[in-house]
């Protein structure tokens, strides 16, 4: 990507108008062109990346004035999710919280935010060939229209937000949304979920925020949308910024929503030793979540063997794929696996001790919590992604095209590095050269 606005290509997209989607089926979804395919190993059958567009063009087409100076940064983090679209190499996608970093000050890590006014969105692509292009891109707003930032909500709660140079600080927005999943449903509108809260986000068609859907107690106070307090209390132990990141709709209509790392329960030190982290199942219907599980990561050599560090497992995606079965990405920032897994009834922990905060050792404790006679998901591996050539770091979305193709996006971090070297001296970025990417994967035996 380039890394200064001036001359780069003009955006080709419709923001006008958002048309209700039927009821989409991912498992009739027509897959890609079949290229050269090799058998007994997955293997990529093609790559397709997504051009430069300004963020500053991109976010004021869709509300105009949300960006002063995008400072030269381009549409990207996108690859939060993937979900077909029911057309033909058509997908719905959305971007996270916006360009962000961190620059350490005086030995202490701050946020930076070097774009506060971004707005974020779910974006509407189509990969042809080798080229993916924006369709359509709905704003997320508040109740009374005002752009949704990525900005954190709670300064007890979230790192506080800084400038670019981490020189400045931002205010917190209790409307900002670090939005990770998304899942469209059958009226025309859409579900995601956000790391802050954590939360669970019922958007309309257009994008306004209809309701948030967050843990008992959070008390978040001055939000322009509706906040429902429906989430159990225990996901208030989220490490920072590990909410919510994966999201699946089961045929019958219930939502899965993955968290992406562990609670810090007690503490943030048992948090990034454990390898339990919860999924929740949540009722449309009832408002409510009915069920919760414990699924266990593999070690963190397994799913990647050059990292020895526990705290970066994450699952970063959840897909639906008929019943009660869901594939679930354990992931690092190089490599990623994915594992079939059943939503057994008897699995179920809601409501019992381990989402009281107080109970000693906590489940995330547990070194090995079957053997304490916690009911552990079973899960099969389908694919070790990290073992494919040609598929990039960051796989933050999966989505099932047909029962042997998996597409994959990454997140490019709108090519933003770490450290006070990420702008130039004029402010401008220093591009990481990360572009977004789809990647198509055959999966030989299918699932």
């Amino acid at each position: 990507m380039s890394p200064h606005a001036t001359g780069r290509r003009a955006v080709h997209r419709s923001v006008a108008a958002v048309v209700p989607l039927a009821v989409l089926a991912a498992l009739a979804t027509a897959g890609p062109a079949s290229a050269h395919t090799r058998s007994g190993e997955a293997h990529v059958i093609s790559t397709a990346t997504l051009g430069d567009i300004p963020l500053g063009t991109f976010s004021n087409a869709l509300l105009p004035g949300t960006v002063a100076e995008d400072r030269g940064v381009d549409l990207g983090g996108i690859g939060s999710d993937i979900h077909p679209a029911g057309r033909k190499g058509e997908y719905w996608t959305v971007t996270d919280r916006g360009p962000n970093g961190q620059i350490k000050v005086d030995g202490t890590k701050r946020r930076t935010f070097p774009v506060p006014g971004f707005d974020p969105a779910i974006v509407r692509i189509k990969v042809s060939g080798d080229t993916v292009r924006v369709l359509q891109s709905i704003p997320l707003t508040t109740s009374s229209g005002r752009p949704v930032t990525g900005l954190p909500n709670q300064a007890e709660r979230d790192e506080a937000p800084y400038s670019y140079d981490a020189g400045t600080p931002l205010p917190f927005d209790p409307n900002g949304l670090d939005t990770e999943g998304v899942v469209p449903a059958a009226d025309g509108s859409f579900w995601l979920v956000d790391e802050y809260g954590p939360s669970l986000v019922h958007v309309s068609a257009r994008g306004k925020v209809l309701t948030r859907y967050v843990p008992e107690g959070l008390n978040l106070r001055g939000a322009d949308h509706p906040v429902v307090e429906a989430l159990p209390g225990v996901l208030l132990h989220r490490k920072i910024n590990r909410g919510f990141e994966g999201l699946a709709q089961l045929p019958g209509g219930d939502l899965v929503l993955a968290m992406q790392s562990p609670l810090s329960l007690p503490d943030k030190d048992a948090g990034e030793a454990s390898r339990t982290v919860r999924l929740l199942r949540f009722s449309p219907k009832k408002k409510a979540v009915t069920a919760e599980y414990a699924y266990r990561f593999d070690p963190v050599a397994v799913v990647d063997p050059s990292e020895d560090d526990t705290s970066e497992l994450k699952i970063s995606s959840v897909v639906a794929v008929g019943g009660d079965r869901l594939l679930v990405e354990e992931r690092t920032d190089k490599a990623a696996r994915l594992h079939l897994v059943r939503l057994d009834r008897k699995a179920d922990v809601l409501g019992g001790r381990w989402d009281d905060g107080a109970t000693s050792p906590s489940l995330e404790q547990l070194a090995d919590p079957a053997a304490a006679g916690v009911p552990v998901l079973s899960k099969r591996l389908v694919v070790d992604l990290g073992t494919v050539a040609g598929v990039p770091g960051k796989i933050e979305g999966v989505a099932l095209v047909n029962r042997d193709t998996l597409a994959l996006i990454n997140d490019n971090d709108f090519g933003m590095t770490d450290g006070a070297g990420a702008f130039d001296a004029q402010g401008r970025l220093v591009d990481s050269g990360i572009e977004t990417k789809v990647t198509y994967v055959r999966l030989p035996r299918g699932l």
